[in-house]
């Protein structure tokens, strides 16, 4: 399985095999057979499709240094950590698991150094071969050298651990650092088969999380043991939440499961944005970016300490890149337009969105339509269609008209005037004329002598009517809800749908002020109604 940091490793491998012109290699860990789990492997090779990260050598590939599954290259480690038993740099240990216990109890108790004391490591070749043939248990060992080598990390610097590697001043007792190389059941332990298949894979640089860093000593031991030289190392920091403790779903609420980012509507792209930021700093002036963008700009600077995740700028991110599928359209939209119809089929009962749709279209080709207009506001389909769910079914709106002053229940009778454009002509820009001619109105009936006001101040007043309005229009049509503009959003609904919203208001308006509706040209004062309609109809 694939998890947020996981990917991020993956990430930044990818993107340092493609900026350098070398090869992204996929190899499976999979020498812990506790730890296996069903499906894991194709779960991994779909996430990291899905992100990608495509591997240009690898399972399903294949490539000149196969095979890529650790499992099956046992017998080539079981090889090499013989070469090493025979040139002195490992030993046979016979320790059973009670006596290595009772060791480390012993050591706690007295406050002495941790580690494994030798037993084994004095017994003669003889002993050691017979004890072996004879079927005893055993594991292999490295036989840690005196000095600690140091470690050379691209992002840390010069690192030297302090292995308890020396004796205790009490005779006869000794703490080594001698990791075990070979299991008892023959398998390789993760530091045995990483050195190996990186240096026969021939990999030039190892990136991984900051807690490896105090361990790889132990592989630089390796190396020197083989005699080979080692990659370059490049530790980045962990993800922690924001108490600073290690991100997991159980103590920070964070996901970290990438299967469960995708069945959430997260668009690759967004969530591999996301994660290069997660320690990796650049030069650019914005953090939005493709996966080609980052390849162009990359290089190896990751900062030394942990990271924070904060969920807010994936959010961000998923409206920046939705808002480029809808533009560039294709393949890209037509994903998103297949997760908001299934979530749209999910959440509504059909008769309440094809009420709205009235034959005009096709669920899918709404949508499409609603996508290319609101993409800005897309963070997840879930989301998304209980932003907008006023596109297929019923607003919500909790005033009442009685709640609205004069001012705005005129402009709730004035929005009636829409009832004049045609079905036929119910389109954006007639919609945003008639809104203009609207807002004149409003203007014009509530100013006792526009000649008598300096123009500034018509203005200032204009904008105030055109804020009321627009607000008000929104409300009425959406319930005051965001999305596409309004006139965008009017002539998605349609006519009818649009009209029948309003004119449930308009008729409590009209309740509430005990009169009839006005017409358009009745709300007109004289020396305004030719001018407007002739501005009208040449619109």
């Amino acid at each position: 399985m694939l998890h947020l940091g996981s990917l991020r490793t993956a990430l930044f491998s990818y993107l340092l095999a493609r900026a350098t012109k070398g090869q992204f290699l996929l190899r499976l860990e999979d020498t812990d057979r506790s730890r296996t789990i069903q499906d894991a492997e194709q779960r991994l090779y779909d996430d990291l499709g899905w992100a990608g990260l495509h591997w240009d050598e690898g399972p399903g590939v294949g490539g000149p240094y196969g095979p890529y599954r650790q499992s099956e290259r046992t017998r080539l480690y079981q090889d090499h950590v013989h070469q090493l038993r025979r040139s002195g740099h490992a030993y046979r240990c016979f320790c059973s698991p009670e006596r290595l216990n009772s060791l480390l109890r012993y050591q706690h108790q007295h406050k002495l150094p941790m580690g494994y004391d030798r037993t084994c490591a004095s017994l003669t070749i003889e002993e050691s071969y017979t004890r072996a043939a004879s079927g005893e248990s055993h594991v292999i060992r490295l036989k840690s050298p005196e000095d600690t080598p140091v470690v050379h990390d691209l992002i840390f610097g010069k690192v030297q651990d302090k292995w308890q590697d020396y004796r205790n001043k009490k005779a006869g007792d000794s703490a080594w650092d001698d990791p075990i190389l070979l299991k008892s059941d023959g398998m390789p332990t993760y530091h045995l088969a990483n050195v190996i298949d990186d240096h026969l894979m021939r990999i030039t640089h190892v990136i991984r999380g900051s807690e490896w860093l105090s361990t790889t000593s132990r592989h630089i031991a390796l190396y020197d043991a083989f005699g080979w030289e080692p990659p370059l190392f490049a530790h980045v920091g962990l993800l922690v939440d924001a108490a600073g403790q290690k991100l997991s779903k159980r103590n920070s609420g964070v996901e970290t499961d990438i299967k469960s980012y995708r069945e959430n509507g997260y668009l690759p792209e967004t969530l591999v944005n996301f994660v290069s930021l997660l320690g990796w700093s650049h030069k650019e002036g914005s953090d939005f970016m493709d996966l080609n963008k980052m390849v162009k700009i990359f290089a190896p600077k990751f900062t030394k300490g942990n990271t924070t995740v904060d969920l807010g700028k994936l959010g961000f991110l998923q409206k920046k890149h939705a808002a480029v599928r809808a533009e560039k359209g294709g393949q890209g939209l037509e994903e998103m337009v297949d997760l908001v119809v299934h979530q749209v089929q999910s959440s509504f009962p059909l008769d309440s969105y094809e009420k709205i749709l009235r034959e005009r279209m096709t669920l899918r080709q709404y949508v499409t339509a609603i996508l290319r207009g609101g993409a800005k506001n897309y963070e997840t389909p879930t989301d998304f269609v209980q932003r907008i769910s006023y596109f297929f079914g019923p607003r919500d709106i909790h005033e009442k008209v009685t709640d609205l002053d004069p001012e705005g229940q005129d402009c709730v009778l004035a929005a009636t005037q829409l009832e004049e454009i045609p079905a036929e002509r119910w389109l954006t820009g007639v919609l945003n004329d008639k809104i203009r001619l609207i807002i004149q109105l409003l203007l014009d009936t509530n100013t006792k002598d526009p000649d008598a006001i300096p123009s500034f101040e018509q203005e200032d007043e204009r904008k105030e009517w055109k804020k009321k309005f627009n607000m008000l229009l929104r409300k009425l049509v959406t319930g005051g809800s965001p999305g596409p503009g309004i006139s965008e959003t009017m002539q998605l609904l349609g006519r009818d749908t649009v009209l029948s919203r309003i004119s449930e208001w308009a008729d409590s308006c009209v309740d509430a002020r005990k009169g009839e509706r006005q017409t358009w040209q009745q709300l007109l004062p004289k020396h305004r109604r030719e001018t407007l309609v002739f501005e009208e109809n040449i619109a």
